[in-house]
């Protein structure tokens, strides 16, 4: 029983890494499209700047995985 209670607190625990993990990604997403409709001059800086955060977002869903192992 304790087994299959761990494997499911797993399951949870990617599953919320992940939900939170794309919540977040779509609102970098929203503040960078709206930084580039007020700038549009200044956008390869903010893509930068955008494609860092996501990827750092990112990674918390792999950090989940590697835990759950």
């Amino acid at each position: 029983m304790i087994p299959l209670l761990a494997e499911i607190g797993g399951s949870i625990h990617v599953g919320l890494a992940a939900l939170g993990s794309a919540i977040g990604v779509g609102l970098i997403g929203m503040g960078a499209a709206s930084a580039v409709g007020r700038n549009p001059g200044a956008a390869t800086p903010i893509l930068v700047q955008a494609i860092l955060a996501i990827a750092f977002t990112e990674a918390i869903v792999f950090y989940a995985l590697f835990l759950v192992r």
